[in-house]
């Protein structure tokens, strides 16, 4: 008989299945335990009822070194409410009874350093997040020390490339990558901006030209429609994050459906 870690080479993730569809992705990422502390699930449940692909789940952080202003006041008022990782995972551990989207934890090392790599990739698995983001953990670091860990939980491990990464290291990411790459449209924070100009679209065209085994997913300054559609056109999809942020900000839960409606 089948243990559940031999069972969970069998099966693919929800990452991969989500991928395989014949659609341009939205994924929404949003900040646990905002506007109030206790809205984490309800966000969630509303984004899938709204049509959102993929949720990323933003772990609050103190430090939040690639997050523009709209996530960092976000983040920080997550964490004056009282979000930690332990009540984020409190949070999440019935999900799965409502919600069947891919969901991807993302955040910084540090708070999952603190919480035990091991124990904070088991606590994912047992409440069925499907991938991880951790922006400042290196490639080559995960690569030595937690790729046999997050592989034993059936995690996805989701890499960041910019503008300025160069087409070897994004060979490296790419060869290291079992999901989709995190396509940073610009060397900046997030945020949104005004749309995509002559660079993000060379940078756009360049990566399209590489014909890398996994698909891109564009993130940073995707705020409408239009820079939606704009962003999805060689990319398998789109992350939307401050502009959603915002929407919380002035409407609160009540109008998720509005806001995604809005987008495509």
């Amino acid at each position: 008989m089948l243990n559940s870690f031999q069972h969970l080479q069998n099966t693919m993730n929800r990452i991969n299945q989500k991928l395989k569809e014949d659609k341009k992705l939205l994924s929404i990422y949003f900040t646990a335990g905002y506007p109030d502390l206790n809205d984490t699930v309800q966000v969630i449940q509303d984004l899938e009822k709204s049509g959102v692909d993929m949720v990323e789940i933003g772990l609050p952080f103190s430090d939040p070194l690639a997050d523009g202003p709209t996530i960092q006041e976000s983040s920080t008022t997550a964490l004056h409410n009282g979000m930690h990782t332990e009540l984020l995972f409190e949070q999440l551990k019935d999900i799965r009874k409502t919600v069947q989207i891919p969901l991807i934890v993302m955040g910084y090392f540090n708070p999952m350093l603190q919480y035990g790599v091991e124990a904070f990739c088991k606590k994912c698995h047992e409440i069925g997040v499907d991938g991880i983001i951790m922006p400042d953990l290196p490639l080559d670091v995960y690569q030595n020390e937690y790729q046999a860990i997050y592989k034993k939980y059936g995690l996805v491990n989701v890499f960041l490339i910019t503008p300025q990464t160069s087409d070897a290291r994004i060979r490296e990411i790419d060869e290291a990558s079992d999901g989709f790459i995190y396509m940073v449209s610009s060397a900046s924070t997030t945020g949104a901006k005004a749309g995509f100009g002559d660079t993000q679209e060379a940078y756009f065209n360049r990566i399209s030209e590489m014909n890398l085994k996994n698909p891109q997913v564009v993130g940073f300054g995707i705020s409408n429609a239009e820079t939606f559609a704009h962003a999805t056109q060689n990319a398998k999809g789109a992350i939307i994050g401050s502009a959603f942020i915002k929407h919380l900000t002035s409407h609160g839960v009540g109008k998720i459906d509005e806001f995604v409606s809005s987008i495509r």
